[in-house]
């Protein structure tokens, strides 16, 4: 991608407590992202929030597990975005959370790549 580049941007609003077999939602999401050849994902942590349950959770109400609001954003060309919400549709299924995703289109600004550190 490059300046001036039309891309779509994929969210995904869940819970850091939403699981997929055992393992958290926003990890298999991200780890099938960077499988499926995916530019690159974000997982925002949330201060508060609430969904379709009206239930706010934050970090200042105490629980057993730390219940917050995640967002995982997704910015890649339109026809990769479309192929990968059809791959992680599934996901959702299983969960059996409530979850809201949307898909909006942008333009790309500024695109710099970094290296990466050999381990």
């Amino acid at each position: 991608m490059k300046p001036g580049d039309k891309a779509k941007r994929l969210r995904i609003y869940i819970s850091s407590t939403d699981k997929f077999e055992h393992t958290p939602l926003y990890e298999v999401i991200v780890f099938e992202a960077k499988k499926s050849g995916i530019a690159g994902a974000t997982v925002l942590k949330g201060t508060m929030g609430f969904g379709a349950s009206s239930e706010i959770y934050s970090n200042k109400m105490w629980e057993l597990t730390e219940k917050i609001p995640l967002v995982v954003e997704i910015i890649d060309e339109a026809n990769k975005i479309d192929s990968f919400l059809e791959t992680i549709k599934p996901f959702f299924d299983k969960a059996g959370k409530g979850h809201l995703i949307t898909v909006d289109e942008t333009t790309i600004s500024l695109v710099r790549a970094g290296t990466a550190k050999k381990r």
